[in-house]
């Protein structure tokens, strides 16, 4: 293993920093919510999120497959500020890299698969470039997790090798992805453990 001290810290955005922006939890919500039939929704959803996420459909061109495709009751907007109020914060995760960052001087970045207005909207809201110096979203860059291609441009844009960087995700997949580029990565469960794992990278607090 490379004993070098990491100088970047690649972050997934949902599952790490915040909820996810809309799984199936929050469909499941919004089919009650709004009377939708929840199972022809995220067939409909499944056919057509990753091209959102990949930035080649707008918000509204998605909701046209997914829940306009007949007329409804409530409008566009209704249902957009359903879709940004599922999202929440994990205030110890957001003070674990804000301290990393203070302390090793990181240049720190996400690595995220969402759609542009999510994306726009919880970078905002949650005020990540506060302490995030760049953000390597598939609607930014039109490569999703697992694509390879995403990790290489974030390490591009980083300016960083991969074995002076270090990579937290909550999918085992997209971790796994990452340590093949030979970026050291944590299966991120929470902030404790997150950080006994990062420890040994030689990110202590």
């Amino acid at each position: 293993m490379d004993n070098r001290i990491p100088s970047t810290l690649f972050l997934d955005i949902g599952g790490v920093l915040l909820t996810n922006g809309w799984d199936h939890r929050s469909r499941q919500e919004a089919a009650r919510q709004f009377n939708l039939d929840y199972e022809e929704m995220n067939e409909r959803h499944h056919l057509t999120y990753d091209t959102y996420e990949s930035g080649k459909l707008s918000l509204n061109e998605y909701l046209d497959r997914v829940v306009f495709y007949e007329e409804r009751l409530f409008t566009y907007e209704d249902f957009r500020k359903f879709m940004f109020e599922r999202s929440r914060s994990f205030p110890d995760m957001i003070d674990l890299v804000k301290n990393l960052k203070r302390k090793h001087g990181l240049k720190v970045g996400a690595i995220s698969n969402e759609g542009r207005e999510l994306t726009e909207y919880r970078i905002k809201k949650f005020r990540l470039g506060e302490f995030m110096d760049f953000f390597v979203s598939s609607c930014f860059v039109h490569f999703r997790k697992p694509d390879k291609d995403i990790y290489r441009i974030a390490l591009d844009v980083a300016q960083t090798v991969p074995e002076e960087s270090v990579y937290v995700d909550d999918r085992a997949m997209f971790v796994r992805v990452a340590e093949s580029l030979g970026i050291r990565s944590v299966i991120h469960v929470d902030g404790q453990k997150t950080m006994s794992v990062l420890k040994t990278f030689g990110l202590s607090l």
